[in-house]
């Protein structure tokens, strides 16, 4: 049996202004949101030959969740987090992502309220 070889990626920080909420306000104007993501990636158990195609491109993924943040209204930082697991896990090689969605500007005198999720590949691996 050989055992799995990988590595942590993260993107944090990403920002986009799109369309959240379920108030009326909050379908008409885009509001700041910020984004964390921490992928768990598997690689093919050789050593990594300092290839680009070995890795995951951090540049499009954040590519693709800013397309698809500005894509729709979403009505709730959930659904937007669950979506962009699953964006995540369609690369074959990701086995588990944790995100992190978050709406800073939305209550006064509070930093930020947000959401944050982990799923795996496999629905029968436990996160962690």
């Amino acid at each position: 049996m050989s055992s799995q070889r990988g590595y942590r990626m993260f993107l944090h920080g990403l920002e986009v202004e799109g369309l959240i909420g379920v108030y009326p306000h909050e379908k008409k104007k885009p509001q700041r949101i910020r984004i964390d993501l921490d992928l768990w990636v598997r690689h093919s158990g050789v050593i990594l030959e300092d290839r680009f195609e070995q890795v995951v491109d951090y540049e499009d993924l954040a590519t693709r969740v800013r397309r698809m943040v500005v894509a729709q209204h979403t009505n709730l930082v959930e659904t937007l987090a669950d979506r962009i697991a699953a964006l995540c896990l369609s690369d074959q090689r990701v086995m588990r992502v944790r995100v992190r969605v978050v709406k800073p500007d939305v209550l006064d005198r509070v930093a930020a309220v947000g959401v944050e999720i982990e799923q795996t590949a496999n629905p029968q691996d436990p996160p962690g």
